[in-house]
């Protein structure tokens, strides 16, 4: 879809403010007491993540690629498959659509936040923890080690299937081979209208393309589903800094008058581990896939 940069730096922050709704929505209603929701187990959460996914991509993956991610735009662009010119931008829409999300978030589920006694329900609404952790000093570094290998592994899986899944789906090598023999005739098939897409008779191939990549976007929320049940326990785990970051700060911010008495530390000494750890894992995955596929 043909659109300008301002508008999908607005799509990134719609996107992103969508997964933390649906995603830490998910853990709201699962750990915030009183909730209809309440400790009704970690697959709701899976199916949270999932859809948070899933929908922002179906919705905003033809517009703005549906990064809503900062480690997964720094990884493309790292290895030259995202321009960095636009890069601080996208990351800077999509932290603040995790705020607004996650703003979202507590003005409906004020009054359970109210209810709510255990300090780290209340953090696991807005941000990750590892397990590790048990509010000593001394868990401090276990929880930071375990939480970096949970993070960087988890994040690996995404960002590499991700990159693979909507790169290598079905009839893409067919749409390659189409845009290769468009160009050396001098025509592009990205900028072809429909008519001429019929003149040129490919409209059947490329609209095979476009529902194999939807079906490709369907299958990124069942990755993430899948990753959040088989490594969620250690950490939830985020996968996104913007996801963790964003919703990290709210929750400081936020006074005790709206979160409840049960409020209790941000835990900033763990912070970078959500934010660096995706990062890393997702510029070796980028450069793993371009250099086995690209």
């Amino acid at each position: 879809m043909d659109v300008t940069w301002t508008v999908k730096y607005i799509t990134e922050f719609l996107g992103t403010a969508l997964l933390i709704i649906l995603g830490n929505g998910a853990v709201a209603n699962v750990d915030l007491k009183g909730t209809k929701g309440f400790a009704s187990g970690w697959m709701t959460i899976a199916w949270g993540y999932g859809m948070g996914v899933m929908i922002p991509a179906l919705m905003f993956g033809n517009v703005s690629g549906n990064h809503i991610n900062p480690a997964f735009t720094l990884g493309l662009a790292v290895s030259g498959l995202f321009p960095w010119a636009h890069v601080a931008q996208y990351i800077f829409a999509q932290v603040l659509g995790a705020m607004f999300g996650q703003l979202v978030l507590v003005s409906v589920y004020r009054p359970y936040y109210l209810k709510t006694e255990n300090p780290n329900h209340v953090l696991g609404t807005f941000s990750t923890i590892d397990n590790i952790d048990n509010g000593t000093v001394e868990a401090r570094r276990g929880a930071t080690i375990n939480g970096f290998l949970n993070e960087f592994v988890g994040s690996f899986v995404l960002f590499f299937a991700a990159v693979s899944i909507t790169s290598n789906f079905f009839g893409a090598e067919i749409v390659k081979s189409v845009g290769k023999l468009l160009t050396s005739q001098g025509q592009n098939l990205a900028t072809m209208t429909t008519d001429q897409q019929i003149q040129a008779g490919i409209t059947s191939i490329v609209g095979a393309s476009s529902a194999s990549k939807a079906v490709a976007h369907v299958a990124l929320g069942f990755l993430v589903m899948a990753l959040v049940a088989a490594l969620g326990g250690p950490t939830g785990p985020g996968l996104n800094p913007a996801r963790d970051f964003g919703p990290r700060l709210v929750h400081f911010l936020l006074p005790k008058s709206v979160l409840g008495e049960a409020k209790g530390d941000s835990k900033w000494w763990y912070a970078w581990v959500p934010v660096v750890a995706p990062i890393l894992a997702s510029v070796a995955a980028v450069a793993l896939f371009k250099l086995l596929y690209a």
